[in-house]
């Protein structure tokens, strides 16, 4: 149950190539083999037009002074374990007896510094910084270097890994900032700009084209990412994507890679995303998602048919939560949603980012189709509990021992991996020793199956030393033996 992104930026090699052969050019046997054909298409260039690449000098001098490079400092786990975690019976402990260090005892784990870097952008004059929430997930320290080779050490105002956004700030002044004040939205086939810091290389700049839009990757249904073919790397993550303009359009985040570097695939977070989560985490820290608490899904052409739709737009509801705000709203198991407040919706990657980045609190307008005909409901946004997953009382004290901060399964989530469990949100301390990870499924401890934080906790309360923790990760379960604190 582990999901992970990879960091980056955007490609554009071959442009020349290819625009070479967008346009055709007329020869003598060319017309007359034209003339004899019964049809003629037109070209979608005019022949003999001049075709021009975009110049980007002036966008980067303007726009090169706004990227920050960013370079964070943490702490991570190396190779080796706690002997006392290891019984001598097992068949752990066997093989280290046998392929352990000195006289096969293992050698003790330590902690060393890890390196990381990052990109970000300026949006205020007085040293606010937007980047990826992963590009300091975890840091102790984060220094921001300026293209004036001026280094600060910047505070985390906040970071949200849902969007993947994270606000950062300096103590500077006078800084020259992008304005993300009206960001506008992108087509598809229009040119943009990434501006980074790739494997390290400052201020680089690469360009490329929008290939697609509304984009769903896992672990971000509240992004509809933009998918772009501009060269992205590592480093380039919490960078800005800009158009032809100037404008900043999104906030590169990731990139689809079977080899660890680019491969023609980057995505971006829309600048609009990236501006409210950014002046959530300014005023309040944090950032309160909305829910409807529903289970949605995509709609094909026999499912729409099914229905009765004319067309394939919008997303069917599968569940309904009790005393969810869907159902006091009347939604029920078989609606389609087709627009919220009188914007329609293409997919389910539409309604879930619409409705996750609605504030709480928030009436919204749901157009359904219901029985082969439109029906309208008002529907009052709900929040994510947050304080089950690191606030309430059962996850603070589990996290004081195990290092764990934890939430239980959605129903869709359980529907899935087709039993109760806890999800680890953060792993820290013993947890993280031991090798518990985010995204790690909590299913038993011993023999004991667990359905609730309170369950977790009366075993932990009642736990000598260690505790053995059954964990799933990519559908296989492990005992994972933890000392606690």
């Amino acid at each position: 149950m582990q999901l992970k992104r990879i960091p980056y930026a955007l490609a554009a090699a071959g442009i020349g190539a290819a625009l070479a052969t967008g346009y055709m050019k007329y020869d003598g046997d060319a017309v007359s083999a034209a003339q004899a054909a019964p049809t003629v298409v037109a070209p979608i260039v005019a022949p003999n037009a001049a075709v021009r690449l975009p110049d980007f000098t002036t966008l980067a001098e303007k726009a090169g002074a706004s990227v920050v490079n960013i370079s964070v400092t943490g702490k991570t786990r190396t190779t080796g374990f706690d002997p006392d975690d290891i019984d001598p019976d097992s068949p752990f402990g066997e093989f280290f007896k046998r392929f352990g260090g000195p006289n096969g005892v293992p050698q003790m784990p330590r902690s060393t510094p890890s390196q990381g870097l990052g990109s970000g952008f300026i949006v205020s004059p007085d040293g606010y910084i937007i980047t990826n929430a992963h590009v300091v997930d975890g840091a102790s320290e984060v220094t921001v270097k300026l293209t004036d080779r001026r280094e600060f050490t910047a505070k985390v105002i906040g970071a949200d890994k849902r969007t993947d956004i994270a606000l950062i700030k300096i103590d500077a002044k006078n800084l020259q900032a992008l304005d993300i004040s009206s960001p506008p939205g992108v087509k598809q086939g229009e040119w943009v700009v990434a501006i980074g810091s790739p494997f390290g290389f400052e201020n680089s700049i690469s360009a490329g084209i929008v290939s697609g839009v509304h984009r769903a990757l896992p672990g971000g249904q509240m992004t509809p990412f933009i998918q772009t073919d501009v060269a992205v790397n590592p480093g380039n993550s919490g960078g800005p994507l800009l158009n032809s303009a100037g404008q900043v359009v999104g906030v590169n985040s990731q990139i689809y890679s079977r080899s660890g570097g680019y491969m023609g695939l980057s995505f971006a977070i829309p600048a609009d995303v990236a501006v409210k989560v950014a002046d959530q985490l300014k005023t309040h820290g944090k950032v309160s998602h909305g829910r409807l608490g529903i289970g949605i899904q995509q709609l094909n052409q026999s499912l729409a048919q099914s229905f009765g739709l004319p067309d394939t737009n919008g997303a069917l509801v599968g569940t309904v939560e009790k005393g969810s705000p869907a159902e006091k709203a009347g939604i029920k198991a078989g609606d389609v949603i087709r627009k919220v407040d009188g914007v329609a919706m293409n997919d389910s990657t539409d309604v879930t980012s619409r409705i996750g980045n609605t504030a709480p609190g928030t009436k919204i307008a749901l157009e359904l189709w219901r029985d082969g005909k439109p029906v309208t409901v008002s529907a009052t946004i709900g929040t994510f509990d947050e304080g089950k997953v690191a606030k309430s009382e059962d996850a603070s004290e589990n996290k004081g021992r195990l290092g764990l901060a934890l939430r239980p399964l959605t129903p869709e989530e359980k529907k899935e991996v087709g039993h109760d469990g806890l999800v680890v949100e953060n792993a820290t301390g013993p947890a993280a020793r031991a090798g518990i990870q985010a995204g790690d499924l909590i299913v038993g401890v011993g023999t004991q199956k667990i359905t609730s934080m309170d369950e977790l906790k009366k075993h932990v309360d009642k736990a000598g030393k260690s505790i053995a923790l059954l964990v799933e990760r990519d559908g296989r379960q492990i005992y994972v033996p933890v000392r606690l604190s």
